[in-house]
């Protein structure tokens, strides 16, 4: 007899199977046991019906308890009122391991309950739904750039300067001398987009900030492409078309997974539709303050407020282009008719879940880039590498950076960052 997985089910429709499982929920009426299972792929219900079964069968099923590991046997039968379309009439249960005295049952808790079982509430239907919509970000990830000719590059995690400054840095010993946890890889992708044209990274970054807020987390993970003989505007052609793309990876690959989460998928098609509205800096402070926001004023960074109107004043990913130099890092390149602002820009995600990207067009002038590391505190030795890159036959180019937690939770339509990685690391979480 043939041992198939849920998510399998709907090709052995009438057959015969045997599915390895846990047990989620269970509820009996009268002479019916339904079983909510879940095998890792999906959640579909079995049914054990007492007057066609052994009555130990039946009793068992009754008695099962959260979480219980099970072999069961039966017949795969469609089933419309569910959301998988699919049940399991059960003939037969072989339980595998006893679970007892789970502590995440079908009640209600408290989040920090919940976070300190982290290991246990990734079983669960949501947080189950949310890591399925990661993996086809994952996936769909590597489709997009393999098929635009973009080389997998993977920069260090232990590094010896600091891209973003020196502020917000986890420093460890490195025999004997400092070293950090990267903060980004981007320095290191400009000198692979050097050697090999167009790349990519997909690694984890590490932030000291000590935010509280629902967008942060203190490790996470980044797509970072690089682009050598690249402007701006080419590189913005690419961020909305990478998103885009990921947008109907997932509307595509994951409909039970958004059903679960009661995502909207009309509102997801929106996404889709390119290109994306671009609004400068300049016009993004005078819409806020005709709007109220009597709080800002230009040279200042935005925050989650002002981030949120701007994106629903256009109800969809939205670009904030050119920035004040004084609040963005050294190595974006220079405005060429005012020394105020940079070549750089954002994309705010719709519906309040803020900036999901950052990029620029990188500065390619060795004496520029020197001034800047000088004025920024930076020791010129540590960046003697970059520097180098300018020595050597530069060229224009251009380079972003997608945060994988905030995209997923955009993407899911979940409340907070910290149900979009599996074991988030929290200001005060590092357990488990």
């Amino acid at each position: 007899m043939e041992q198939i997985q849920i998510i399998d089910s709907k090709k052995h429709v009438g057959e015969t199977v045997t599915i390895g499982a846990w047990v989620a929920n269970k509820r009996s009426s009268g002479k019916i046991a339904f079983l909510q299972l879940r095998d890792g792929t999906a959640f579909f219900q079995g049914v054990v019906v007492k007057s066609e079964v052994p009555e130990e069968v039946f009793q068992m099923a009754k008695n099962l308890s959260q979480e219980t590991s099970i072999l069961v046997t039966g017949e795969i039968r469609e089933d419309s009122r569910s959301n998988f379309g699919y049940e399991i009439g059960i003939t037969n249960i072989e339980v595998v391991s006893e679970s007892h005295d789970y502590p995440i049952t079908p009640k209600e808790h408290g989040t920090d309950f919940l976070m300190d079982h982290r290991h246990l509430w990734l079983r669960s239907s949501r947080q189950h739904a949310v890591m399925q919509i990661r993996n086809e970000i994952i996936r769909a990830t590597y489709e997009f750039f393999n098929n635009n000719q973009f080389v997998k590059i993977d920069p260090p995690i232990l590094t010896g300067s600091a891209p973003e400054g020196t502020t917000d840095l986890f420093e460890t010993n490195y025999f004997d001398q400092k070293a950090y946890l990267s903060q980004s890889g981007q320095l290191y992708m400009e000198a692979a987009a050097m050697a090999f044209g167009k790349v990519f990274s997909f690694g984890p970054t590490f932030r000291a900030e000590k935010s509280k807020t629902r967008r942060h987390l203190i490790e996470f993970w980044m797509i970072e492409p690089e682009m050598a003989f690249t402007h701006q505007e080419e590189s913005l052609e690419v961020q909305e078309q990478y998103v885009a793309f990921l947008v109907q990876s997932v509307l595509d690959n994951c409909e039970y997974a958004l059903d679960v989460l009661e995502r909207d998928k009309e509102v997801l098609k929106t996404y889709t539709k390119l290109p994306f509205p671009r609004i400068t800096y300049d016009d993004a402070i005078e819409l806020l303050k005709k709007n109220g926001f009597d709080d800002i004023e230009w040279g200042d960074d935005f925050g989650s407020p002002h981030e949120t109107f701007i994106a629903n004043s256009f109800e969809q990913p939205v670009f904030i282009l050119n920035y004040p130099k004084a609040i963005k890092p050294f190595y974006m390149k220079p405005h060429p008719t005012r020394e105020d602002v940079v070549i750089c820009a954002d994309m705010i995600a719709p519906e309040g879940y803020g900036e999901i990207i950052g990029g620029s067009e990188r500065a390619t002038d060795y004496d520029f880039l020197l001034e800047q590391i000088k004025n920024h505190g930076l020791d010129e030795k540590e960046y003697s590498w970059y520097l180098d890159l300018r020595k050597y036959g530069s060229v224009p180019h251009s380079g972003f950076g997608l945060g994988l937690e905030r995209t997923v939770t955009w993407i899911s339509g979940i409340d907070h960052v910290r149900e979009a990685i599996p074991f988030p690391r929290l200001l005060n979480r590092i357990y488990p």
